[in-house]
């Protein structure tokens, strides 16, 4: 009884020991820039690509907003309506990452020009899909 908590000690000892050599051959694994790239990146998301432009000039338009709504018709329950608000960058692209297929409203909003909106039918979610806008009308 005596040599009990020695006996568990070294069993312990070995246990880690052997576990330690069984992965001992191999080699470390990667860290820093040669490390592989990590399974949840959005580089394998497929994005839908929403190219604004504008004017005569055709000039992108920056920091635009981008609506993307779609609406999942059910025959039971209530219909399950989904948006998505994105901006536009400098040069006048949004993405949309995971796009939604089927039928799909979108909407541009910019300060200066005027509002957009459009139902498409999407059937590939890495579609790229360009949008004129014009000026807004002048009033008298």
């Amino acid at each position: 009884m005596r040599n009990r908590p020695l006996l568990i000690a070294l069993t312990v000892t070995l246990g880690v020991s052997a576990g330690a050599m069984l992965v001992w051959g191999q080699d470390p694994p990667a860290k820093g820039k040669d490390a592989p790239a990590a399974t949840g990146t959005t580089s394998g998301i497929p994005r839908m690509t929403i190219e604004v432009t504008g004017g005569d000039a055709n000039k992108p338009v920056e920091n635009a907003s981008v609506y993307v709504k779609t609406v999942e018709e059910h025959s039971v329950l209530k219909d399950k309506k989904t948006e998505l608000n994105v901006k536009t960058n400098q040069n006048g692209v949004a993405h949309i990452p995971d796009a939604p297929t089927g039928r799909v409203l979108i909407q541009i909003v910019a300060e200066g020009w005027k509002s957009y909106g459009h139902w498409y039918d999407i059937a590939d979610p890495r579609q790229v899909i360009k949008i004129h806008l014009d000026r807004p009308p002048k009033w008298y």
